[in-house]
C-alpha cells in the first residue's frame, strides 16, 4: 500500500501545537519540535515504528505536524505508547486528532480510547468518550464496569451492569466477573447469581472462582465450599480462593486439610498459594505444619518472592518463634513495607518493644515509607511495653512527619496504651477529644483496663457507652460481671447476666489449643471430653500439689462465680490454658518447648500457675492470648506482669 505524503495546513498545526503547549510543555518546547524539519514526508509505518520503538514524544511530534488522517492502526500504536507511559495527557493530544480528523462515530478507535482512559485511571475522561459512543458493544462495556469495580466505585459498575439489558447488550463471562467484586452486600450478590444462573452461560472457572470468592467474603463459608465443590474444572487460583476463604472466615484446620487435598491433585502449587494457606498456620499457631510448608516453599523455587517472605515471617512470629521469623527476614532479597510491618509486628506481640522500635528505624534509614499498618505496629510495641512517652511521640508524629492520618485503630492503641499504663482518666480525656467519633471497640479497651485496674465507678459508665454503641458484642456485659464478681457484688453480676439473657446475647467460651504431630487439640474450660481425660486431670492434680508446695496460692477472684473457695480453686485449676499445657506435658518430651494458643484473654491465676509450672517441668511454655504472647521460663513471664 502507499501512503500519500502529508501536507499540513497551518491551521491545524497551531491548534494541535496548542494542545501539545497546554498538555505537555516540555515536549512542546523542544528544540526538535519547534525547528520543524522535514518531518511531514514521513509514512504512517514511521510512526508505527517509533511507538513499537518506544519513542513515543517523536511519533507526537510528527502526529501534530499531520494534517491528514492516519490509519486506525497507527493510532492504535499512538495509544497503546500512551498506555505503556501512562501518558494521559500525550493521550488527550491523540483523541484530539482522532475527533479533528473525522473519527468521531468510529467504534473501534472509541473502543481504544475507552480503555486507554480506563488503563491511565481516568475514569471521568473514559465515561465521557463512553457517553458520546453512538454504538456500544461488549468491550466497552465490560471495560467500563471492569474499571469502576477495580476502583472502587461499585454503585456506578452496578448502575451500568443493570442498564445493559435495555440497550440490548447482555452480560457475558467477563462482565460477570467483573460485577461480582463490585456486591457489596450478600443480598446484591445472590441478585447477581440469580442473573447469572438465569443468563443460561457455561461458567468459566474466572466467573466460579469469583463466586466462591465473594460468597466467603461475605461469611458464606458454606455457599463456598459447594459452589467450589460443583466446579467442573478447577485452577491453582480457584483452590487458592477457596483456602483464602476459609483462612478468612476464622476455618484455618479445614483451610490446612484443603491444602493437603490440593497438593494430590497435581497442580503446581506457586507463591500466590504458599501465601493463602501460611495465614492458617500463623492462626492456629500449628508451627509443625508452617515447618513443612516452607520447605515445600523451597522446594518450588518461591522463597525469594516477597510475599511469601513476609508470610514466613508472619507465621514464624505468631507460631512463637521469633527467632525464625527474624531469621527469613534477614534473608529475604529485598524486603517491601509488608515485610518490614510483619518483623515489627512479630518483635511488638512477643513484648521486643526495643527491637521493634529499632527495627522500625532501620526500615526508614533503608528508605522504606512506613504505612498506616506499619504505625499501628510500633504503636502497639509502646502498648506491651508501657512506653507512653514513645507511643505519643510516633502519634504525634503520624500527621505531620509521616503524612499519615490517624484512623480508630490508631487511636484505640493509644487508649490501650494509656489504659494499660494505669492512666484511665488521661485515656477518657484522649477519647473525648477525638477528631472523629469513636466506636464500640475503643470504649471496650478502656473498659478493658478499668476491669484490669479495678476501677469499677469509671468502668460502670465506660460499659454503658460502649452498649449504647453496639449492645450485641458480648465483650462490655462479660468485663462488666467480671469486674462485679471480683469486687463480690453478686447482685450486680445477675442484673448483668440476666441483661445478656434477655438480650440472646451469649458469652464466647474460653478455649486453647495445641499442636501435636500436626493434629491440633483444642481445650474448653471444665472440659472432659478429650481421650486423655484422666490422665490430664490427674496431671493438673499433682501440679497443684507441687505448686503449693513450691508457695502458689490461687487467685480466687478469678473463679468468677459465687461458690463456696474450695469449688473456686476446682474451677481455677480446670481453665482451658492448664488442660492444654497439661496435656503438652504429658505428651512431649522433657525439656521441649510447649506452645498453647488461647482465644481470650490469660486470667490472673492462669498466668501465675504457669509460671510455677515453667519452674517445676523445667520447661519453656509459650502461651499466646488474644492480647500478646507470654514466654515463661524459670518462673517467671517475658511480659514481666504487665499484660
Amino acid at each position: 500500500m502507499v501512503f500519500p505524503l502529508w501536507n499540513p495546513k497551518p491551521e491545524k498545526i497551531y491548534y494541535l501545537r496548542g494542545l501539545l503547549l497546554h498538555h505537555c510543555p516540555r515536549l512542546a518546547t523542544t528544540a526538535a519540535f519547534q525547528k520543524q524539519s522535514n518531518i511531514c514526508n514521513i509514512y504512517p509505518e514511521n510512526v508505527r515504528s517509533l511507538c513499537e520503538e518506544g519513542r513515543l514524544n517523536e511519533a507526537l511530534r510528527i502526529l501534530c505536524d499531520f494534517d491528514h488522517a492516519l490509519d486506525c492502526s497507527t493510532y492504535v500504536s499512538l495509544l497503546q505508547g500512551c498506555i505503556n507511559n501512562r501518558a494521559l495527557p500525550q493521550g488527550k493530544l491523540v483523541h484530539a486528532h482522532i475527533i479533528q480528523m473525522g473519527f468521531g462515530a468510529d467504534k473501534f478507535l472509541f473502543n481504544r480510547l475507552v480503555g486507554f482512559y480506563v488503563k491511565c485511571v481516568s475514569l471521568e475522561d473514559a465515561r465521557k468518550v463512553f457517553d458520546k459512543m453512538p454504538e456500544r458493544d461488549y468491550f466497552s462495556w465490560n471495560a467500563m464496569i471492569a474499571a469502576y469495580t477495580r476502583q472502587g466505585i461499585a454503585r456506578e459498575a452496578l448502575e451500568l451492569f443493570h442498564l445493559m439489558p435495555g440497550e440490548g447488550i447482555q452480560p457475558n463471562q467477563f462482565t460477570f466477573s467483573s460485577i461480582l467484586p463490585a456486591c457489596s452486600d450478600l443480598a446484591s450478590l445472590e441478585r447477581i447469581h440469580e442473573k447469572i444462573i438465569k443468563s443460561g452461560i457455561e461458567l468459566d472457572m474466572v466467573v466460579e472462582s469469583a463466586l466462591v470468592d465473594m460468597y466467603a467474603k461475605f461469611g458464606c463459608i458454606e455457599s463456598a465450599r459447594n459452589l467450589f465443590d460443583k466446579m467442573s474444572h478447577r485452577d491453582d487460583v480457584s483452590w487458592m480462593v477457596m483456602i483464602a476463604g476459609y483462612v478468612q472466615n476464622g476455618w484455618a484446620e479445614e483451610a490446612l486439610k484443603l491444602y493437603q487435598v490440593m497438593r494430590l491433585t497435581g497442580l503446581k502449587l506457586n507463591s500466590n498459594t504458599f501465601a493463602s494457606i501460611l495465614p492458617a498456620c500463623a492462626y492456629l499457631g500449628t508451627l509443625e505444619q508452617g515447618i513443612e510448608i516452607h520447605e515445600e516453599i523451597i522446594r518450588s523455587g518461591v522463597e525469594s518472592d516477597v510475599y511469601v517472605g513476609s508470610a514466613l515471617v508472619d507465621m514464624y512470629a505468631k507460631c512463637g518463634s521469633i527467632k525464625k521469623a527474624r531469621e527469613v527476614f534477614d534473608k529475604m532479597p529485598r524486603q517491601d513495607v509488608v515485610s518490614w510491618t510483619a518483623m515489627i509486628a512479630g518483635y511488638a506481640v512477643h513484648g521486643c518493644a526495643e527491637e521493634a522500635l529499632i527495627l522500625f528505624q532501620e526500615m526508614k534509614d533503608s528508605g522504606v515509607r512506613p504505612n498506616h499498618v506499619t504505625l499501628l505496629c510500633v504503636l502497639s510495641a509502646c502498648c506491651h511495653a508501657g512506653l507512653v512517652d514513645e507511643g505519643y511521640k510516633h502519634f504525634n508524629n503520624m500527621r505531620g512527619y509521616y503524612r499519615i492520618t490517624p484512623r480508630m485503630e490508631h487511636y484505640r492503641c493509644m487508649v490501650d496504651l494509656l489504659g494499660r499504663a494505669g492512666q484511665l482518666e488521661e485515656a477518657q480525656d484522649f477519647i473525648n477529644r477525638m477528631p472523629i467519633e469513636p466506636d464500640a471497640a475503643i470504649w471496650r479497651c478502656l473498659l478493658a483496663a478499668c476491669r484490669y485496674h479495678n476501677n469499677i465507678d469509671l468502668g460502670e459508665h465506660v460499659a454503658a457507652q460502649a452498649l449504647k454503641l453496639d449492645s450485641q458484642y458480648d465483650t462490655p456485659y462479660v468485663l462488666l460481671s467480671n469486674m462485679y464478681a471480683e469486687a463480690g457484688r453478686w447482685d450486680d453480676l445477675e442484673k448483668v447476666r440476666k441483661l445478656m439473657k434477655d438480650r440472646g446475647i451469649k458469652k464466647t467460651p474460653g478455649r486453647s489449643w495445641i499442636e501435636l504431630n500436626k493434629h491440633v487439640h483444642v481445650f474448653y474450660g471444665g472440659d472432659r471430653s478429650h481421650p486423655q481425660t484422666e490422665q490430664i486431670y490427674a496431671k493438673l492434680e499433682t501440679l497443684a500439689k507441687q505448686m503449693r508446695a513450691a508457695g502458689h496460692v490461687p487467685h480466687r477472684q478469678f473463679a468468677l462465680a459465687d461458690v463456696e473457695e474450695e469449688q473456686k480453686e476446682q474451677i481455677l485449676c480446670h481453665h482451658s490454658e492448664k488442660l492444654a499445657i497439661a496435656f503438652g506435658l504429658l505428651n512431649t518430651p522433657p525439656g521441649t518447648t510447649i506452645l498453647v494458643i488461647k482465644n481470650l484473654r490469660v486470667c490472673g491465676d492462669c498466668h501465675s500457675a504457669i509460671k510455677f509450672t515453667s519452674d517445676i517441668s523445667a520447661r519453656e511454655i509459650i502461651l499466646r492470648d488474644t492480647n500478646r504472647y507470654h514466654h515463661f521460663k524459670n518462673g517467671q513471664c517475658s511480659c514481666g506482669d504487665y499484660w
